[in-house]
């Protein structure tokens, strides 16, 4: 692990980030739903693919490994964070409407990161083997 305190504050920008565009955009959810159920897998792609590329900067080896835990770590705590807020708030969903229509949508996270790491360890080993 490069930094569990970086990881941790990645998680939390990413859901943080995810929420305040939901919230901007909120109006949009009872006008058009589809639009709305649209951006929002965008922009927590966007914010993945962005905290991620830093996340790994400072990786040096044990690509997939990494991913897999940080991605993993980011899903749990955009789950975490989320749940008592979707459950208990304004929205009163129940468990298997916020996993089908909220949580099914953090799967990216892990996704991306697990692409990435792919991405970075098959270039350091693509560098290490023109080396040789």
């Amino acid at each position: 692990m490069v930094s569990y305190g970086k990881a941790v504050l990645f998680g939390f920008l990413i859901w943080l980030l995810a929420f305040v565009v939901a919230i901007a955009i909120f109006p949009i959810r009872e006008s058009w739903r589809a639009l709305f159920e649209s951006i929002m897998p965008v922009v927590i792609a966007i914010a993945t693919v962005a905290f991620a590329l830093m996340y790994f900067r400072k990786v040096q080896s044990a690509f997939l490994r990494e991913a897999v835990f940080v991605g993993l770590l980011w899903f749990v705590i955009s789950v975490v964070i989320d749940l008592p807020v979707m459950l208990t708030g304004p929205m009163q969903m129940s468990v298997a409407e916020y996993a089908a229509d909220i949580g099914l949508t953090y799967v990216i996270i892990p996704v991306i990161t697990i692409g990435i790491g792919l991405a970075r360890a098959q270039a350091v080993a693509a560098g290490s083997a023109g080396a040789a």
